[in-house]
């Protein structure tokens, strides 16, 4: 009778637990499940705990039924089939499939890069003193965070990169002085939801801070990032690296990268051409623009404002405009293929400005909140409140 009782406790703990793991990290579950983030948020704190009291369950099934006799046999195999896929498919496919390169990537020359990127392809370039780094959406497709020892220019700099959203992030992997072990774990609301294996905590990756330090505590230093085209940066940066996700030597995670690849590749594709989101776990919905629009965002303060490469264009690739109190001109530039965002300290709106800040009102650095090419919907699921295409259109600084 208690080796019964035994028996379908520990299936019911380790059946139970193993599909809320499968739910809330399994990633392409999302595609026919709907995921609460709070419930989410908790897995990934507590994820350890959790896996470790289903196994148990497990542990405690098997014992009963192996050592007691306790418990139908159909059903022992079947639930000790479901606990293996359930436990160890988001395991595999977060702790294997997604290992990340945020100190081991490997950066190569320009003439290697050609090999297995087009000069049309759009990367995601972050720069210092003219030492500069790109990244393709296809090489960081998988990995999501390059980085290493080496840093940029001395500089400890991670890209962080989420697909679903279009959205690459460099950021200085610390919060108060304290290096962070970042791990990518999961997505919600398209945005990719890092861990902090060092305290445990979430971290959103549009927004950089910990969930428990909240919107108004510390966060991750972000780095000027932008967005040009891979012939664009071959120009502005003939001695400039890129990052390429070569084969793994090991062929069981070789192949296992190909499989991941392939299921990435299929999604993301899938991602960019239908309207509807391919994980739908948005919580709101604005109309103000077609959801799959590209924009690029510019958050100062609790101020956010978007803008679209048409808008740029047709303002004659120049804008000015105020945002969180701060003068910032925001600018394309058709030679390198780039719009960038740049800080205006001067008493006069900008008139012209190249790629590199050089402008009528002197050198201008760039915004380092921008969050370039990004899709529409992900900007206004975290930003709700976000303005459209803002300009200044007096002297006096009106803003519409």
């Amino acid at each position: 009778m208690l080796g019964t009782l035994l028996f379908w406790i520990g299936l019911a703990v380790s059946l139970g637990i193993g599909f809320v793991y499968f739910r809330d990290l399994g990633d392409v579950s999302q595609m026919v499940l709907k995921v609460k983030r709070e419930n989410m948020i908790r897995f990934i704190r507590h994820e350890g705990r959790f896996v470790a009291v289903g196994l148990a369950g497990a542990t405690v099934m098997a014992a009963a039924h192996i050592g007691a006799g306790a418990g139908p046999s159909f059903a022992f195999w079947i639930a000790a089939a479901l606990t293996a896929f359930l436990y160890g498919f988001p395991w595999i496919w977060v702790h294997l499939g997604l290992r990340n390169q945020m100190n081991s990537a490997k950066y190569y020359s320009i003439e290697e890069a050609r090999k297995h990127i087009n000069p049309a392809d759009s990367v995601m370039v972050i720069d210092k003193n003219g030492v500069a780094r790109a990244h393709s959406d296809h090489q960081l497709l998988r990995p999501h965070l390059a980085g290493n020892d080496e840093g940029l220019d001395g500089e400890n700099v991670v890209m962080t990169y989420c697909a679903m959203a279009n959205l690459g992030v460099g950021y200085t992997p610390e919060i108060e002085g304290q290096k962070l072990d970042l791990q990518v774990l999961a997505q919600h609301g398209n945005n990719l939801i890092l861990r902090d294996n060092a305290t445990g905590e979430p971290i959103q990756h549009i927004y950089g801070w910990r969930e428990a330090d909240g919107a108004n505590g510390p966060a991750m230093k972000p780095w000027p990032t932008y967005r040009m085209s891979f012939r664009g940066f071959q120009k502005a940066f003939p001695d400039g690296t890129v990052f390429l996700n070569k084969p793994s030597s090991n062929p069981l995670l070789r192949l296992l990268d190909l499989v991941t690849d392939a299921v990435f590749s299929m999604g993301i594709a899938q991602q960019h051409r239908d309207e509807r989101p391919v994980m739908d776990n948005m919580t709101r919905e604005d109309p103000r623009l077609p959801n799959k629009t590209y924009v690029w965002g510019i958050n100062i303060g609790a101020d956010a404002v978007c803008y679209t490469e048409d808008f740029i264009v047709e303002q004659g690739g120049v804008v000015n405009a105020v945002i969180g109190e701060r003068k910032v001109v925001i600018a394309r530039d058709p030679i390198y293929e780039s719009v960038g965002a740049y800080y205006n300290d001067s008493d006069a709106p900008v008139t012209s400005i190249d790629f590199f800040g050089n402008s009528d009102q002197g050198v201008l650095r760039r915004v380092e909140t921008l969050k370039a090419g990004l899709f529409w919907h992900v900007w206004a699921e975290f930003y709700p409140n976000t303005d459209i295409d803002r300009v200044v259109k007096s002297a006096a600084g009106a803003i519409t």
